[in-house]
């Protein structure tokens, strides 16, 4: 119970932020929701301000010194009238309580209502604690595969089918969408749209284990041109290295575990593992936007995940010098 009121105390406090904002939408869902949130807070400041105001009134009435004692007065025109005050605000709270049920399932329809012919597909798999993504396509060699770092086309419908490798996961983006629920075993899917350019960020909403905090990703929408030439981009496969010092890191890679966990397309590294490392060298961030995508960072995160997110399925790789800044060189070259 603790942990789920702190993580309910965080999630409230998160859309505050600069970096976690559902009340800054940027696409219809997020608007449709941002409207009922403001609908729902002035009905309840309403509500406080009149029970403040009653509470007032009457103390302010039946004010008296301590030493008094009030006497006890039969008034029935006064317990008549107060029935029927006490009996008018039931009915008027039931009435505005059906009134936002109603608005809820209006604005929750409109929020699932999004549709498309050619809408962009986006397969979202949780993982503990990461997210992949996959851009599926029948022809195996035109399927895009990314992690943590979702591009969409600015103002087309974008369809996201969820699911999860391993405990139930929630997909947050607060400026896009609301939370779903990623179930292992289960497959669900809604639509997103965003019409405004920018990175979005998002985290996991639902408590999944020790780095759940540490387990966040980004939608950079942009315009159609943009994104399909990073479409083209994320298509090819790695780049040959073109020096001494990036043929020693890939060598460094493809001897070492990392070749157990991750996949480098164009290269024998091909596990699943871990996330696709193909274009590893163009995301702005790493470990699931736990860390910036810089060489030193990079190089601390191979070194020692566990130093900044204790728990994470990474193993150590005790590299020398010379090995570890070769690699790090090589997978910056990704782009």
């Amino acid at each position: 119970m603790t942990l789920a009121r702190l993580h309910s105390g965080l999630a409230l406090l998160a859309q505050f932020t600069g970096e976690h904002n559902s009340l800054h939408p940027a696409g219809p869902q997020a608007s449709g929701i941002e409207w009922l949130y403001w609908v729902v807070f002035w009905i309840t400041f309403a509500a406080f301000v009149l029970v403040v105001a009653g509470f007032t009134r009457a103390a302010v009435r039946n004010r008296s010194s301590t030493s008094e004692m009030l006497p006890l007065v039969r008034d029935l025109e006064g317990d008549r009238r107060a029935s029927w005050a006490v009996g008018t605000a039931v009915f008027i709270t039931v009435l505005t309580l059906f009134a936002v049920l109603f608005m809820s399932i209006i604005t929750g329809k409109k929020v699932e209502g999004l549709t498309s012919k050619n809408p962009v597909t986006i397969q979202i798999t949780g993982h503990q604690w990461w997210w992949e993504a996959v851009y599926p396509n029948t022809q195996a060699d035109q399927t895009i595969t990314t992690a943590n770092e979702i591009h969409v086309p600015v103002g087309k419908p974008v369809v996201i089918l969820t699911n999860s490798a391993d405990v139930i996961h929630s997909f947050w983006a607060p400026s896009v969408h609301g939370k779903r629920d990623l179930l292992p075993g289960y497959s669900s899917a809604f639509w997103i749209q965003i019409d405004k350019p920018g990175t979005y960020a998002g985290r996991c909403a639902e408590f999944c284990g020790l780095q759940h905090a540490h387990m966040g990703f980004s939608i950079v929408a942009e315009d159609q041109d943009t994104f399909q030439r990073w479409e083209a981009q994320q298509l090819k496969p790695a780049v040959e290295p073109n020096s001494s010092e990036t043929v020693r890191g890939r060598q460094v890679f493809l001897t070492h575990a990392c070749v157990m966990c991750h996949t480098i397309r164009g290269t024998d590294a091909g596990s699943r593992m871990g996330p696709d490392l193909t274009h590893v060298g163009s995301r702005r961030m790493i470990a699931a936007e736990t860390l910036p995508n810089t060489p030193g960072a990079l190089a601390a995160w191979i070194i020692d995940p566990q130093r900044s997110k204790p728990g994470n399925k990474m193993a150590p790789n005790l590299l020398n010098p010379g090995d570890l800044g070769a690699l790090v060189t090589y997978l910056g070259t990704l782009q």
